[in-house]
């Protein structure tokens, strides 16, 4: 399934990403680390992406991002009041 970040949704929506973290920090989608404030109200929209890599002095490392549904994006252009985006192109890992 594909998900956008917060950088390739602003550029589907035609921001910068800080215009949309700005934006969705202040309609309390985002809290203060850029997670979803409400995860399991926005759980159909937003999830929290989790990834970790070895460091070779540090040990492991952990990273947790925010990523916006594929279907997500109209919804989060109403939410923030903007025009809403071009469908998105069909996935093609969607075929039987």
């Amino acid at each position: 399934m594909y998900a956008y970040t917060l950088q390739s949704a602003a550029q589907a929506l035609g921001i910068t990403r800080p215009e949309l973290i700005k934006r969705m920090r202040a309609k309390r989608l985002l809290n203060d680390r850029n997670l979803p404030a409400q995860p399991q109200q926005h759980r159909a929209y937003l999830f929290i992406h989790e990834s970790s890599w070895p460091h070779p002095s540090l040990g492991m490392q952990y990273s947790s991002s925010t990523r916006i549904r594929r279907d997500a994006l109209r919804w989060l252009a109403f939410q923030l009041d903007m025009q809403p985006p071009a469908p998105p192109p069909p996935d093609r890992a969607d075929v039987a």
